[in-house]
């Protein structure tokens, strides 16, 4: 994983800017940010994606996850945050080490996250159920 840009910031070869880090993660601003205190939240481990991203790991990420919002809560006062995380090509991933972005926002801040929403597939909730179903 010596090309992966978060591995290289994990090892200390590319700089960061840290927020947060701990055995097992690590916070760092986003060098192309949404917006102030855009900040990206990563296992130390490479893993890919969401998908192969063991569980245990995803607990430590998201113990980490809530460090970061506490510490933007306790300091400069952020109250209102996107949390996401974009697995895939298709989902719009970009660095395929697996992360997940903390976006504060505020009213009027101009960042366009919308989302466009489709009504039409409640006709299909039961047949996606039945898909999700454990084999009987």
């Amino acid at each position: 994983m010596n090309e992966c840009i978060f591995c290289q910031i994990v090892r200390g070869d590319a700089k960061s800017w840290k927020v947060y880090e701990d055995d097992a993660t690590y916070a760092f601003l986003d060098a192309n940010p949404f917006s102030e205190y855009h900040a990206l939240v990563i296992p130390k481990a490479h893993y890919t994606d969401v998908f192969e991203l063991p569980e245990e790991q995803l607990v430590k990420v998201t113990r980490a996850l809530k460090a970061v919002v506490s510490l933007y809560e306790s300091k400069p006062g952020l109250r209102n945050v996107h949390l996401y995380n974009s697995s895939g090509v298709d989902a719009r991933q970009d660095v395929f080490h697996v992360h997940f972005h903390v976006v504060p926002r505020s009213a009027g801040d101009g960042l366009n996250l919308s989302r466009t929403t489709h009504p039409e597939y409640r006709e299909r909730f039961d047949e996606m159920l039945e898909r999700l179903a454990p084999p009987t």
